[in-house]
């Protein structure tokens, strides 16, 4: 068992109704304190996964598989939240729910009811640029991967922690949720961003930041939680090495590396999974991909790149490095580490072992030892092109031939969306099975020999051409064919969309898999391509999940029948339970503002009736106003290279939040790509065009104004 042994009389008290140690607290304007967190009452959630070795795991089973089929809608909250993936896992204390929404608005909700109780919201610029009359940029908003998302907040000490896509860490009073302090993790005008959800360790709070794409390179940090002081921070890539290094784990790291990485930032952003073992004083963390993407700019004579897709131990305290595991050695196809870590003892080979889980992007489930990092077992849970194996002896995958894809290029599984990405995982101690959402995903790799970094502008390293006709290398391994949706003949410089998911057809899928037998016990694959949300694991043999076509299940832990569904929208989040009043809820947030119904949080009871809201869309908020140039002139795409065409307004407005007006200029697309870009990036918020018909104007415009060539 993960649990501070201390707290066994607290967890006695508390088993049953959930809530008597929030009860307790309630005049305490310091609660949760460390050891709260460290052994959380059953009836809260307290920490991100629950508790510190992140199962996502209650132990709460008034709702159980006999009676999952009366569970009904008990309320729901209208978050108002900007468009965008909603991806936060709500934090349940003392009868408030805090969580947070796109753009790190922060809000905190009565959790019987639904009632808001505050929210702040940063106020974040959504415009990424604004450009002056001579054509110079000025910086307003942050440089975003993937959307404008936040994975969620932490709570201690009467304080609620959020870390900010404008690269803050920021610390709210939980009653009021004003502002205590504030950090500024690394400064707005960089490429850098956060995420993901701030731990609370020791006393310390823990984060991470975003950006591999962009050119930075990865840290993760630890600040004092009542005062902001920064305790110390950990490099996950080497810097610079005609400068000291600023430590010797960086310093045998920089001996994988060659070429100049350290001018391209090297990547290794830690940005979601972590866990903590009081007892072994160690924290863990996963590290992420390499920037760029490929390894022949970054480092072009090869190499591991430590320590980019690695799953690492440090001294919480001091952020001393303890050990660490490479998932994916040199990595070359954006598989990062960073996915959620589940700490668990099994028996092996009838051997009790310590041990931490993670199924990362490259579609492997490890099982490594947390006290020595020793590698246990790897065995791949979805579709994967790219290596054979694992060898039991090095640890070390065993690649294909057609892997390191070069200027060539191949078809490879998984793709850059990952089999898995940051969507829970989670344990189950009395079935022994990880609850994994997963999905098929392909992608065409090749290596773009004219890369350039350029500032506020992702850069993979990625080619963007195909074999024009003839095999495609790697199809032939069962990576699948290209999608339908996308051209799949023509020119060389024909663009493939990298943000396609599941391209090979198969879909998304929910399986539970067997970390002692090494292999799946149940699985079910959905007709809906595309990710799925998280899964919440309870003691009443269920898992809760919800899938790509908007439907909320409970499914049978044990063997996987589904028990029952309740039809929502597509969007999920993590989902999470509680109990109060001898009541247990279960919540999700899903919905995605704008282009399906809401952002809403819906929490359900046993017996509850309440008729379910309007899944129609609805217009989201306006964003925040921008602070213009210096000159006032809020220039864009450049009219005078432009024609003078209907939505040509419209279209300088949406495609300059993000976009330089040289690059903008420069891409060119037929109408259908017009029409595929842009539907992918209003689904991931980036587009805040809200109606049909403007989006169709953009796309209208930009297919006659920037066409294929």
């Amino acid at each position: 068992m993960i649990r501070n042994r201390g707290m066994w009389i607290l967890a006695a008290v508390v088993a049953g109704g959930g809530a008597l140690i929030a009860g307790a607290q309630a005049d305490s304007a310091a609660y949760p304190d460390q050891e709260i967190l460290l052994d959380p009452p059953s009836g809260e959630w307290l920490n991100y996964g629950r508790d510190q070795a992140g199962t996502h795991h209650s132990p709460l089973d008034q709702v159980d598989a006999g009676n999952v089929d009366r569970l009904g809608l008990a309320w729901s909250y209208d978050t108002g939240s900007y468009p965008g993936q909603l991806e936060g896992t709500p934090i349940v204390a003392d009868g408030t729910m805090y969580g947070t929404l796109t753009w790190s608005v922060v809000f905190a909700i009565d959790a019987r009811t639904g009632e808001e109780k505050w929210r702040w919201d940063p106020k974040i610029p959504q415009t990424q640029y604004v450009t002056d009359s001579r054509g110079i940029r000025h910086r307003r908003g942050p440089s975003l991967c993937c959307g404008p998302v936040n994975r969620g907040v932490a709570l201690y000490d009467g304080k609620v922690y959020v870390g900010l896509l404008n690269g803050s860490l920021v610390a709210l009073d939980a009653g009021t949720g004003e502002e205590v302090w504030r950090v500024q993790v690394r400064s707005p005008l960089d490429d850098y961003s956060i995420t993901g959800a701030p731990r609370i360790v020791d006393g310390l709070v823990i984060t991470g930041i975003s950006g591999a794409e962009f050119g930075v390179r990865g840290f993760v940090s630890a600040y004092d939680a009542r005062t902001g002081e920064l305790v110390w921070r950990f490099y996950t890539v080497p810097g610079d090495p005609t400068e000291p290094f600023e430590s010797e784990a960086l310093e045998r790291a920089a001996e994988t590396w060659t070429g100049a990485w350290w001018r391209y930032g090297g990547g290794g952003t830690v940005w979601d999974g972590m866990a903590w073992d009081p007892e072994l004083d160690l924290l863990y963390f996963g590290v992420g991909n390499g920037g760029p993407w490929a390894r022949d700019i970054r480092s072009p004579a090869g190499g591991d790149n430590l320590y980019l897709t690695s799953i690492m131990a440090v001294r919480p305290r001091t952020g001393e490095y303890v050990w660490h595991y490479q998932t994916t050695p040199g990595d070359d196809w954006d598989y990062a580490a960073t996915q959620p870590l589940i700490l668990a003892d099994l028996v092996i080979d009838g051997r009790e072992r310590q041990v931490i889980m993670q199924a990362p992007k490259n579609g492997f489930f490890y099982v490594l030892d947390r006290v020595t990092g020793e590698f246990i077992s790897a065995e791949p849970f979805a579709r994967v092109t790219w290596a054979t194996g694992y060898d039991p002896g090095t640890g070390r995958p065993i690649e294909t031939d057609f892997a390191r894809y070069g200027i060539e290029g191949a078809l490879i599984s998984p793709g850059s969306d990952g089999a898995h990405n940051w969507h829970a995982t989670s344990w189950n101690p009395a079935t022994g099975l990880v609850y994994l959402p997963g999905q098929e995903t392909s992608r065409w790799y090749s290596v773009d020999p004219d890369f350039a970094i350029e500032p506020g502008q992702s850069g993979f390293g990625m080619g963007r051409r195909r074999p024009a006709e003839g095999p495609v290398r790697g199809a032939a391994e069962g990576a699948g064919a290209l999608p339908a949706a996308l051209p799949q003949a023509g020119p060389r410089d024909r663009e493939i969309d990298p943000m396609v998911v599941g391209m090979g057809g198969l879909g998304a899928f929910l399986v539970a898999w067997d970390p002692v037998a090494r292999k799946e016990r149940w699985r079910h694959r959905f007709e809906q391509r595309g990710v799925t949300g998280g899964t919440l694991t309870t003691a009443g043999n269920l898992v809760f999940h919800g899938n790509g076509s908007g439907s909320f299940n409970a499914w049978r832990a044990d063997d996987g029948e589904m028990l029952w569904e309740y039809p929502l929208v597509p969007g999920f989040a993590n989902p999470v339970t509680y109990m109060l009043d001898g009541r247990q809820y279960v919540s999700v947030l899903t919905g995605r503002g704008g282009s399906y119904a809401p952002g809403r949080v819906y929490t359900f009871a046993l017996e509850a009736e309440r008729p379910a809201p309007s899944m129609e869309p609805r217009a989201p908020p306006p964003p925040p106003p921008v602070e213009p140039p210096p000159d006032g002139f809020m220039g864009g795409m450049g009219g005078a290279e432009l024609p003078d065409l209907p939505g040509r307004d419209l279209a300088r407005e949406t495609c300059t939040r993000c976009h330089s007006a040289d690059r903008i200029i420069n891409g060119r697309r037929s109408g259908e790509e017009w029409r595929l870009f842009v539907a992918e990036k209003y689904a991931r918020g980036f587009i805040n065009a809200i109606t049909p018909e403007q989006r169709a104007a953009i796309v209208d415009y930009m297919a006659r104004a920037l066409p294929r060539g």
